[in-house]
């Protein structure tokens, strides 16, 4: 999880235009009415958003900008004790903002000119062959809301900090951004929806929550972890198994707590020449061949 769980609340709109965001009975804002209001008028913002024109600008308050301070600061000592080598050289040549929160197209504009991929508002949950295939085109799609102040270091679902301070600083990566890009780009190959999802889940025991060996240690690369303050604690106490797409493709997996089963690449060459191949060259059969392999062995 998230610290966290990797949930994003239901977005509607009324007849009326007004937008609500329903938080689920977790939420730290669930009986926070402006809260609440807060998130839907951001959420408005974003459905409202046409692309092809410039993105929204959220007038962030000072509260929100203590709140990705708080973070920020919480988390930079354990990226320097837990990240491997390869984030840590992406976050460094982001070099993304600690005392406020950037706007998206502040995020892209340091982004951009490392390794080509910019960012997109989203109100909450991308449609999967949506979200990938921007993905395909290095576009991410990133809400822009912030989490509850009462529990700073706590999310029930991803937020600008998970999809900005995970996913930035791992796209900023050359090596990182392209194992991602190939991902989108094999969602636009498959016509099956359960190639896509097998797909998706390689992603997320790859660039969600992968683990890697850097010498003698076990470092974290996955944006899940390395966005989620209690994670980073956890990661190294839980089933460690070596690269394997197809239980990686067929693993269930509770979105709602710490991931007890994570996959160890031993490289980052290992794994680009592993995941990043599967990504380059699954197709369905591929990805049903590899179903089958998974079910064979339980």
């Amino acid at each position: 999880m998230f610290e966290e769980g990797q949930l994003y609340s239901a977005v509607t709109q009324d007849a009326d235009g007004t937008v609500e965001v329903h938080l689920s009975d977790n939420h730290p804002g669930l009986h926070d009415a402006g809260y609440r209001a807060r998130r839907g008028e951001i959420a408005a913002a974003s459905l409202a958003h046409e692309r092809g024109t410039p993105l929204p600008t959220i007038d962030y308050s000072q509260d929100e900008h203590d709140i990705w301070r708080v973070v920020c600061r919480e988390l930079a000592p354990k990226h320097e004790r837990y990240a491997h080598p390869e984030f840590l050289a992406g976050k460094a040549a982001l070099g993304l903002p600690t005392d406020h929160v950037p706007q998206l197209d502040d995020v892209t504009a340091l982004l951009e000119p490392l390794t080509g991929w910019s960012y997109t508002a989203a109100p909450g949950l991308v449609p999967l062959r949506d979200f990938y295939g921007d993905l395909g085109r290095r576009t991410f799609n990133s809400t822009q809301y912030l989490r509850h102040g009462s529990r700073p270091l706590y999310t029930p679902e991803p937020d600008i900090i998970h999809e900005v301070v995970g996913h930035g600083n791992q796209l900023a990566s050359p090596r990182f951004a392209r194992v991602t890009e190939a991902a989108g780009l094999a969602s636009l190959r498959l016509e099956t929806d359960e190639a896509m999802k097998f797909v998706a889940d390689v992603f997320w025991f790859s660039m969600e929550f992968g683990v890697m060996a850097h010498g003698e240690d076990l470092t974290a690369y996955g944006a899940g972890i390395l966005s989620s303050y209690g994670e980073m604690d956890e990661f190294r106490q839980m089933e460690i198994r070596p690269l394997d797409l197809a239980a990686m493709g067929t693993l269930n997996y509770d979105i709602t707590a710490y991931q007890p089963v994570l996959f160890r690449a031993e490289s980052v060459d290992h794994l680009e020449d592993v995941v990043g191949h599967f990504f380059e060259t699954v197709d369905d059969d591929l990805a049903a061949r590899l179903r089958a392999q998974a079910s064979a062995s339980v």
